[in-house]
């Protein structure tokens, strides 16, 4: 049983959740027994502390193969050559806020196992959330992608990591302008929905983008290679993040009585406006923003829901297992 921080409860400025495992420095030796890859990419910094070159993606690669391997006991994991490579700690705190916010509708306590059934929009090759997820609080998952690539190696995975099977399945949504239509199937209900939407507009947007980090970082401009990788459709899409999440409101009303908790990462915190009159015109019935930081990075949650109070009770008491639970 894991019970989340209490109402309100505040925590330092600059820190991970408190659940999250990644909290300090790597442990580098210990990382490099697990993973073999990693040791190379080892190196030392001025200061005299082991670290890694965070702008060398095979290098990055190893060290989330390795960080799979400690935290989640993940044995394979691998993505193509240019698939986003995403940094895992901050992708953990997603998993751990959205696990405050079932908590919240579950007396303090984040509700477990296989009953608990999360969809993750644009899984991507890495499958990153569901791996999170389900190591950590037993949670299953369906994961959508329009690319096919990244579909076949999100099921590779879980096909390939015993702890998993039966646990993660990905299905490929054939029409991009589409969320939710032809991957959700009449039969299926969802506790909870996640996205990490496209952040950039265009792949121009998203190259001066990397040029102004890379300046900012002292790094050459010249080199647009990113560190984490990332095809086309993760990075960007026609209108960016904000035009997705709209998207993602606008269809997510269709599918209403299928999922209890919407929820999606925000990036600019100019786009909550636009957003939250977007969630009113949709008739979402509770909205919450939840913020979140990672060292200099700050970024959003933004959940909501249709159902009503009594609605949201009789799914806790036919799925989550408590009869006595009540709205907090």
């Amino acid at each position: 049983m894991v019970k989340s921080p209490r109402h309100g409860q505040q925590r330092p400025a600059a820190q991970l959740h408190p659940r999250n495992p990644h909290q300090g420095r790597y442990d580098f030796d210990a990382l490099c027994q697990l993973c073999a890859e990693l040791k190379p990419c080892v190196v030392v910094s001025r200061r005299g502390d082991q670290t890694i070159d965070f702008h060398d993606p095979v290098a990055v690669k190893a060290l989330n193969k390795a960080l799979l391997m400690q935290h989640y006991g993940i044995q394979f994991w691998d993505i193509p050559a240019g698939y986003l490579c995403p940094p895992i700690p901050g992708r953990a705190d997603y998993i751990h806020y959205l696990a405050d916010e079932l908590a919240a509708d579950n007396g303090g306590v984040v509700p477990e196992g296989r009953m608990i059934q999360g969809l993750d929009i644009g899984v991507g090759a890495n499958c990153i959330y569901p791996l999170i997820g389900n190591r950590t609080y037993g949670w299953q998952f369906v994961g959508t992608d329009i690319d096919p690539v990244s579909v076949n190696t999100a099921n590779l995975i879980a096909e390939a990591n015993t702890a998993l099977k039966g646990q993660l399945t990905c299905r490929l949504q054939a029409d991009a302008k589409l969320i939710f239509k032809g991957v959700i199937k009449p039969s299926d209900r969802f506790d909870f929905t996640l996205c990490n939407p496209p952040f950039h507009g265009s792949a121009q947007e998203t190259e001066a983008a990397n040029r102004r980090k890379l300046r900012h970082l002292g790094q050459p401009a010249d080199s647009v290679k990113l560190n984490f990788g990332g095809q086309s459709n993760e990075l960007w899409c026609p209108g960016g993040e904000l035009a997705f999440i709209k998207r993602i409101i606008t269809q997510s009303k269709d599918v209403a009585a299928q999922c209890y908790l919407f929820s999606c990462l925000v990036s600019k915190e100019t786009h909550i406006p636009q957003l939250k009159g977007a969630l009113k015109n949709a008739g979402a019935r509770r909205v919450k923003v939840v913020a979140m930081t990672q060292g200099q990075k700050q970024s959003r949650l933004l959940l909501w829901t249709f159902q009503s109070d009594n609605a949201r009770l009789q799914w806790r008491e036919t799925y989550w297992g408590d009869k006595s639970l009540s709205p907090q």
